[in-house]
């Protein structure tokens, strides 16, 4: 059986990728036609900042406010790709905090098992990725320190608990922040977003870290955001198979 890759969060198998690749192409030079010019060069402009050479995983985060802080600094800072990994805790989203921001976002959860780090660990392997744990009393790397060469995925735990024993043991890596005060450590939220903040302004300023996304990546986050901008994406759909029902297949 042929290794399943990723295209546009949905798993395939390598024969299927050209075919949808080309049906993708299609339907987004479709949907385009409805949204505005001011929108389509708004997505160029945060395209240009979008990376997947640093992700984030939350490791049974509970709290929704802090939650959704996290996804907001995010999306913000261009981290297109976000892990969820729920083992006692299910992940809940504070709409009023998150501001829109998972509109934009890749979402990927592992839940179904009593423990499903391992899960979210071996894939992100897979995919290239060093997994660094955020841990205060660590002293592997800093915010400044850390290698960027490869991509990496930054791993937050639960507020009060921190991170699981098999989330630190089992990382590649360690991150701290620099503290200077009494208390033990930083809010998640805001953990998350000074780390980055620094490490995505060290990755803009390199001329040698290849962390933009490539031009596949790209038209996969444009029909994305495209279909999410659009109220009506159903009836555009419908339309679009009536037009060219050479892409449609039968589940469709």
């Amino acid at each position: 059986m042929k290794k399943s890759i990723v295209y546009d969060g949905r798993e395939m198998q390598d024969v299927d990728i050209q075919a949808d690749a080309d049906r993708d192409a299609a339907m987004l030079a479709f949907l385009t036609q409805f949204i505005t010019d001011e929108r389509r060069q708004r997505f160029e402009e945060i395209l240009d900042y979008r990376t997947r050479h640093v992700t984030v995983v939350l490791e049974d985060i509970f709290q929704p406010h802090n939650a959704s802080a996290v996804l907001r600094s995010c999306e913000l800072r261009g981290i297109q790709d976000v892990h969820i990994v729920e083992n006692m805790n299910h992940y809940d989203v504070n709409p009023e905090v998150v501001m829109g921001s998972t509109k934009w976002l890749n979402l990927y959860h592992y839940e179904g098992k009593e423990f499903n780090t391992p899960d979210a660990y071996g894939l992100l392997h897979e995919r290239g990725y060093k997994i660094v744990a955020t841990c205060p009393h660590r002293d592997d790397f800093t915010p400044d320190t850390l290698p960027l060469d490869q991509p990496i995925a930054l791993v937050f735990g639960t507020e009060k608990l921190g991170l699981s024993d098999y989330a630190v043991e089992n990382a590649d890596m360690h991150v701290r922040i620099p503290m200077f005060g009494f208390t033990e450590s930083y809010n998640i939220s805001v953990s998350a977003a000074l780390l980055l903040y620094s490490l995505t302004n060290r990755l803009h300023e390199s001329p040698d870290i290849p962390w933009h996304l490539t031009e596949e990546e790209r038209n996969a986050l444009r029909l994305l955001w495209t279909r999410r901008s659009l109220s009506r994406i159903r009836q555009y759909e419908r339309k679009f198979y009536e037009l060219h029902p050479e892409y449609k297949t039968p589940d469709l």
